[in-house]
């Protein structure tokens, strides 16, 4: 009797985890944290390896993490849902409200290429030679250049974490000589963190690093296999211009129909429910209106 045939996304291999040795025993020591955090980041190089790995949709959903973080550093208490709502519920040039700010900011700060140009215009309050500043940081290894970053900017504007941790995390990406900013260092790092100067300041980012891949890896490789059923189903799919749905669905945290402007907003509609029937997309918020879609 023959076997059935695998689907494609059954075939994808797993993503390696992070060695256990890298995250399991504490750092007390600048030296061996440097060490843990770079085995961690060479480690992450793997995934960039990764066959259709969706880098733009794993970017995308990592800013929403950090940004429900610095939501959090903020003494606020929006979820995900909250923060999806904020920003892709509100119109076009209307004000999505502080959180929604947040969100919209790691939101574009990730989906250009790292620049001062392109940072200028997704933070809020930052000036160009600021930004500049902070991508050309010095400093022995990318983790320290982007712990400098953070002490820089937050000594001379305590309350702008959020720019903080998005220049900080663009510094050690361009480190790394990545082309697009990666939340790393503004998932894990700790209000009392912030609050810290010199090497231990340094130290706190080497370990919230390898935390933080700790926290990537697993999300990438969930995200590379929901990306490969939702291209093992697009060919199904008989509406006009569905291609470029499956394409914004890959490269983006979430979509209202409304975002498929190219379609009519009955076609949109139909297009999401229909993917959500075949199993590669999720409706994320429960609701019979206003709903938000996502691989």
């Amino acid at each position: 009797m023959r076997k059935p045939q695998a689907r494609p996304f059954e075939l994808l291999p797993m993503l390696p985890p992070l060695p256990g040795w890298i995250s399991a025993a504490p750092t007390e020591t600048l030296e061996a944290a440097a060490f843990r955090s770079g085995a961690a980041l060479a480690h992450l190089s793997l995934v960039t390896a990764a066959p259709d790995m969706p880098f733009a949709l794993w970017r995308d959903r990592l800013a929403l993490e950090a940004a429900e973080v610095c939501v959090g550093l903020a003494g606020r208490r929006e979820g995900a849902g909250a923060l999806r709502d904020a920003l892709h519920l509100t119109k076009a040039g209307d004000d999505p409200g502080p959180a929604g700010r947040v969100l919209r900011q790691w939101s574009r700060a990730v989906a250009r290429p790292i620049s001062v140009a392109h940072l200028v215009n997704a933070l809020e309050g930052i000036a160009a030679e600021r930004i500049a500043l902070c991508l050309d940081a010095t400093g022995p290894t990318p983790v320290d250049r982007a712990a400098q970053v953070v002490e820089a900017v937050l000594t001379d504007h305590p309350q702008m974490e959020v720019a903080a941790l998005i220049l900080a995390d663009a510094a050690l990406a361009r480190s790394l000589g990545a082309t697009h900013v990666l939340p790393l260092l503004a998932l894990t790092l700790k209000p009392r963190d912030l609050r810290l100067r010199g090497d231990h300041l340094r130290l706190a980012c080497h370990r919230a690093v390898v935390s933080a891949v700790g926290q990537a890896l697993p999300l990438a490789g969930d995200l590379a296999r929901a990306a490969a059923r939702l291209r093992a189903v697009a060919p199904k799919l008989r509406a006009k211009a569905a291609g470029r749905a499956v394409d914004l669905f890959l490269s983006r945290d979430v979509l209202a129909p409304g975002a498929l402007a190219f379609m009519s907003d009955r076609a949109a509609r139909r297009l999401c429910d229909r993917l959500v029937a075949l199993g590669a997309v999720r409706e994320l918020t429960g609701r019979d209106t206003f709903r938000l879609y996502g691989v």
